[in-house]
């Protein structure tokens, strides 16, 4: 993965606010959702922002996929955070049950253990390609 630099400073301040055992995998994920961004066709660039006081990633240029935000979860977890009426994490519950999920709207993540980089790479693209394939809302 290479590292992209966080350019908004908002975003950045953010990230910097987050306690250190979740901002790492954090940015972890952050490098994975740009490097899958990149690997995938017709996503283009992504803009990085806030929204509701989260690292947020959109594809503005594109509108290929929907909204993922970046943040801590409630007793110190991961949060990856996509719309609620998206059938994003109902559909991949199916396919990952391993994984933790807050209802309908996030993956819940352990800081002390390894980021399920293959897992979270495939979701990453299906949320970054979800208009794009016409998904269900």
């Amino acid at each position: 993965m290479t590292v992209t630099e966080l350019s908004d400073p908002a975003v950045r301040e953010a990230f910097e606010s987050y306690d250190a055992a979740v901002r790492a995998p954090l940015l972890q994920l952050r490098e994975l959702i740009f490097d899958v961004a990149a690997a995938t066709d017709g996503v283009g660039a992504l803009t990085e922002t806030l929204k509701w006081g989260q690292p947020s990633y959109l594809t503005e240029a594109t509108q290929s996929g929907t909204m993922i935000r970046l943040a801590p979860f409630e007793d110190a977890q991961v949060g990856v955070f996509v719309h609620c009426q998206t059938s994003l994490i109902s559909d991949f519950r199916g396919s990952y049950p391993d994984l933790n999920y807050s209802g309908t709207r996030a993956i819940v993540l352990s800081p002390s253990k390894a980021i399920p980089t293959d897992a979270m790479r495939l979701f990453f693209e299906l949320a970054l390609t979800y208009k794009r394939r016409g998904a269900r809302r």
